[in-house]
């Protein structure tokens, strides 16, 4: 599975820059290769970011999430999200998981890893419980 250039320049970008709060890729089954679907603001919140992933179909995401320490100190990590939910087809959550860790290893510097099959699986106290 190939990796189109504007997904690790756009993570670059959300990394150093923040330029984005989030990124959703797609793999382009017909091409063999990763794309940048959705790319977030840094002004869009948590739930703009979860109506971008459908219901039925795969994704990969990442996401800067911010939050606060217990001393009350900002902090902010960049959580994978393996967004595979239920309702998409086999071949398709194949293709994904198979794809995963290659596609991860192009992005260099994510700091927490999850896996979603549904909306439950990464609500704000999951990434809250996952950045500590």
């Amino acid at each position: 599975m190939a990796v189109h250039d504007d997904c690790k320049l756009k993570f670059q970008e959300l990394k150093a820059k923040r330029t984005h709060r989030f990124i959703v890729f797609k793999i382009e089954e017909k091409q063999k290769q990763v794309i940048v679907e959705k790319l977030g603001e840094p002004t869009e919140s948590y739930e703009d970011f979860t109506k971008c992933l459908p219901t039925d179909e795969c994704r990969y995401a990442v996401y800067d999430f911010d939050f606060l320490t217990a001393e009350n100190v900002p902090k902010s990590r960049i959580f994978f999200i393996a967004w595979s939910p239920d309702t998409s087809r086999i071949r398709s959550k194949m293709i994904y998981a198979s794809s995963k860790d290659r596609f991860k290893r192009e992005l260099d510097g994510i700091q927490v890893e999850l896996q979603a099959t549904d909306p439950t699986e990464m609500g704000l106290d999951v990434f809250k419980s996952r950045a500590n």
